[in-house]
């Protein structure tokens, strides 16, 4: 909990954390500081000091920076200083008023970070009532449900019911579709009110995105045959006729949502015959080529989200990820790694197409998988990361993972996830900074400048990117050089400080179109000179985040790479450097405190589900991998090292360590794993439990003790999304695991006769923290 409590202090206002929050000078100082040089940014985090301004910045005429508090005024010419590019920038007519004591909210000091309501640019929403038009910045949210019907009846009954609540939670002004899918795709036609109307796709085959339009009728000849439509968007289609798709396929949720009840209520399971031993037929990338399809044709260059209910692994036509036959398992990591996943590549060059569309529409895809088996996440990763979707992973669709998770995406208030469309971020910086990529949900914009690094990590060569989903913890990491190779002057003539700006711009969820402008400094420091204010400007708890996301890049990107390897080879250089030591004696090795808690970080990293794939199927490795791309440094932080709660009767409750001695037969443990949430009852208050103590007036206590873990359990699910699994367990049960698994062994069956009564051991062979230490000190002294 401590963690989550430190994070609005950490990122204050900017929302941005920096692995080093003093720069070296030259590119050969910070090759030397081993952990790359990077910023998580958390980009439209809500804020109670944020100001919104109503009116367009200004921006500087050369580099287009946006004007800041660290820009230089002359109050009496009226000009502006860009801290970026220097130019000289004059007032408009209107800004005459100012003074040193009358400045507009964009240069007071405090307020680095700030946002502007922009006016409209196109009118895009839809109004189903033309005679009473909307006022043009009210833009109407669009999802578009697609829902798997191959499946067990009581599997499509809980996907059924999640999918009626949703509606109804949804704003009338919200546009809504519909397409059921099996072996055949099912597109409906919900502004066809006299009977129900369906339009039929073979799962078999590849469609292109002109034969989707003209079978449903929307092509150029189509668009023009059917007459004047409600629905009109500048623009329309490809060919600009009126948008006839709006007015029969999306439809207000508010007018729809009683046709669309009696819809789900009379669908039921796929009936294409199944023979024995055989999967299902499923066409999911159909299913999802003719949504993107309809959405291109209806509202291309608009916010709208593909929302894909899955249950189960695609066996028919494009995207397919395993054959038919129930004989042959679901590709696993071995078969990856082995090339023996004869659909795998495929599969994901059709998502890469896939995302491709997506991107150039605006449109977003998100994934519900719901299956006891594989659906293939891992090859929709680069559609659902690069729209910056949502994914969410669970065993079936009535667990408390996707129910909750579903019903919290269309939440309002407080819980509210802010979903936002449409999204694109610049980031301008000072001139001996380039940037070298993004890694997190984005897209390359392909914008070149003279800030492109010729590093390229992530989505690179670039310093504009597409976000076309957004909510209020997405989160990117963005890694960057230093190009300069010259000293610093010590005649003073370069400014020692460094200047980076980050310009997000977005569609709200109320419609507006904003745009956030955070600007950051950090200080240049001469690193050949003294290490101190670089080693004070560490932070540990970035670094190992961003060393996370770096090595599952490059274990996804990188053939053979061993990432344990290079984990190891990286900590003892950084230890080597910054560590104090006499050559060759371990036992003389201390760390800065500002680096103390990083070698735990790697112990448990090394440990984590994001490098040791065994006992994950590439499904799981890759739905980890993606929420720490996207969430903040607190979040990732406890994906990486979870946080452990302790609860007895003796003291309040108190932060334990994550280690297997921390377990003791009167104690109850709480586990935050992130993706699980583990209450864990030791041996005697297990059996107290059994025994009833807690329903009996005397021991009100115990049954207080019992509570208080459940009450901080359901505080910690409430605030996250995806909605983590709660696994309750005792000491010695089958589900101890869930927190044996994370727990540093320092009591294994090796050395048992040393633990304490009542502790437990955990039946591994991997090393222990401390051993893992004494290998580092002893490596980190060694003479080179």
């Amino acid at each position: 909990m401590a963690t989550e409590m430190a994070q609005p202090d950490a990122e204050g206002i900017d929302g941005v954390r920096m692995t080093w929050n003093a720069w070296p000078r030259t590119k050969v100082e910070a090759s030397k500081c081993v952990i790359p040089i990077a910023s998580s940014i958390h980009l439209i985090r809500p804020h109670t000091d944020l100001p919104t301004l109503p009116y367009v910045p200004l921006r500087c005429k050369t580099c287009t920076a946006v004007l800041n508090p660290f820009a230089r005024v002359d109050f009496q010419a009226l000009i502006w200083i860009c801290p970026f590019c220097f130019q000289r920038n004059h007032f408009p007519q209107h800004y005459s008023g100012i003074s040193e004591t009358n400045v507009p909210g964009e240069l007071y000091p405090q307020f680095t970070t700030i946002q502007y309501t922009l006016p409209s640019q196109t009118p895009q929403s839809f109004n189903p009532n033309p005679q009473n038009p909307l006022p043009e910045s009210s833009v109407s949210p669009i999802y578009l449900f697609v829902l798997d019907t191959c499946m067990l009846e009581e599997e499509l009954e809980f996907a059924k019911s999640a999918l009626k609540r949703a509606i109804d939670m949804l704003p009338d002004n919200a546009m809504v579709g519909f397409i059921s899918y099996g072996t055949q795709v099912q597109v409906h036609e919900l502004g066809f009110a006299d009977m129900s109307k369906v339009y039929v796709f073979r799962g078999s085959k590849e469609l292109s995105k002109d034969q989707v339009l003209d079978q449903l009728g929307l092509g150029t000849a189509g668009g023009r045959r059917t007459g004047g439509a409600p629905g009109m968007q500048k623009g329309g289609g490809p060919t600009g006729v009126p948008n006839l798709g709006v007015a029969r396929f999306l439809l207000p949720a508010s007018e729809c949502e009683y046709t669309l009840n009696s819809l789900l209520d009379e669908l039921s399971t796929d009936q294409w015959p199944v023979p024995q031993g055989n999967r299902a037929l499923r066409c999911t990338g159909v299913a999802l080529s003719v949504a993107a399809g309809l959405l291109g044709a209806c509202v291309a260059g608009t916010g709208a989200r593909i929302m894909a209910l899955v249950g189960g692994p695609c066996t028919e036509g494009p995207g397919t990820i395993v054959s038919k036959d129930l004989s042959e398992p679901v590709r696993s990591h071995k078969d990856l790694h082995k090339d023996a996943a004869p659909f795998f590549k495929k599969a994901v060059h059709f998502y890469e197409e896939l995302a491709k569309q997506l991107v150039s529409q605006g449109h977003v895809l998100d994934v519900f998988a719901s299956a006891l088996d594989q659906v293939g996440v891992a090859e929709m990763k680069v559609a659902i990361e690069k729209t910056g979707g949502l994914v969410v992973l669970a065993e079936s669709f009535g667990h408390s993972v996707f129910k909750d998770s579903f019903k919290q995406i269309f939440e309002d208030g407080e819980q509210s996830l802010g979903l936002s469309f449409n999204g694109t971020l610049e980031i301008n910086c000072s001139k001996d900074i380039k940037i070298q990529g993004i890694i997190g949900p984005c897209t390359s914009l392909d914008k070149k400048g003279p800030a492109v690094s010729s590093t390229v990590t992530g989505e690179g060569n670039t310093t504009a990117w597409k976000l076309c989903g957004l909510d209020k913890n997405t989160c990117l990491t963005v890694f960057f050089d230093v190009s300069s190779s010259e000293k610093s002057d010590p005649s003073g003539n370069i400014n020692p400080q460094l200047y980076i700006q980050f310009l997000t711009s977005y569609q709200s969820p109320d419609g507006q179109t904003k745009l956030r402008v955070t600007t950051v400094t950090r200080r240049w420091v001469d690193a050949a000179v003294s290490n101190e204010e670089l080693v004070q400007g560490f932070d540990q708890e970035t670094a190992a985040v961003v060393v996370a996301r770096l090595a599952s890049y490059k274990m996804e990107m990188e053939e053979d790479f061993d990432a344990t390897r290079w984990l190891d080879r990286n900590l003892i250089r950084l230890c080597s450097k910054f560590g104090d030591y006499r050559k060759d004696e371990p036992s003389s090795f201390t760390l800065n405190p500002s680096f103390s808690l990083f070698p735990q970080f790697m112990f448990h990293l090394r440990r984590s589900q994001f490098l040791q794939v065994f006992n994950n199927s590439p499904d799981e490795t890759a739905y980890f991998r993606m929420l720490l791309n996207r969430e903040g440094i607190s979040n990732a932080a406890v994906m990486i090292q979870p946080t452990l709660t302790a609860f007895s009767f003796n003291s309040l409750p108190f932060p334990a360590l994550l280690d297997v001695a921390s377990i003791a037969a009167d104690r109850i443990l709480l586990l935050d794993a992130y993706f699980s949430v583990v209450i864990f009852h030791g041996m005697t208050i297990a059996q107290w439990r059994n025994m009833g103590y807690q329903e009996q007036p005397e021991h009100q206590a115990f049954a207080q003790l019992l509570q208080v873990p459940h009450d901080e359990a359901q505080a910690i699910i409430r605030e996250r999304f995806p909605v983590p699994r709660l696994v309750v367990c005792d000491q010695h049960g089958s589900q101890a695991r869930f927190l044996l698994a994370k727990l540093n062994p320092s009591a294994t069956y090796n050395n048992a006769n040393e633990m304490a009564a009542g502790s437990d051991v955990i039946f591994t062979d991997d090393v222990s923290l401390q051993v893992f230490f004494e290998h580092l000190q002893r490596l980190a002294v060694q003479s080179s």
